[in-house]
């Protein structure tokens, strides 16, 4: 990350606690302020990024979503009220096979 795009999402967060909407020019303004100089499109990326999502659901949400797709989740049987059935359904557990040692195939370590 550069230190245009993080001065330009510290502008960002100050607006937004600010409750100040966040735009192009009010990032500018604050990084001039700050004496920080960025290529003169990431203000104005940041503030699209503003106006299509809050500031505070991406803050509040940020260990959530992303990542690989897991297994689907299996759907819960509907109980007669409508409401899905609170107890997890338990998985089947593998059995591992036993491992054969030396001896049983018929030669150890101290064979003659």
């Amino acid at each position: 990350m550069s230190i245009g795009e993080l001065a330009c999402s510290y502008a960002s967060l100050i607006l937004s606690d600010d409750n100040i909407p966040v735009t192009a020019d009010k990032i500018a303004t604050i990084l001039k302020a700050a004496n920080v100089s960025c290529e003169s499109y990431w203000p104005g990326l940041f503030a699209k990024l503003a106006e299509k999502k809050n500031i505070d659901d991406l803050i509040a949400n940020v260990g959530a979503g992303g990542g690989g797709g897991g297994a689907p989740a299996a759907a819960a049987p509907v109980a007669s009220g409508g409401a899905a059935a609170a107890a997890p359904v338990p998985e089947a557990k593998k059995e591992e096979p036993a491992e054969e040692s030396d001896e049983e195939m018929g030669f150890s370590l101290f064979d003659d």
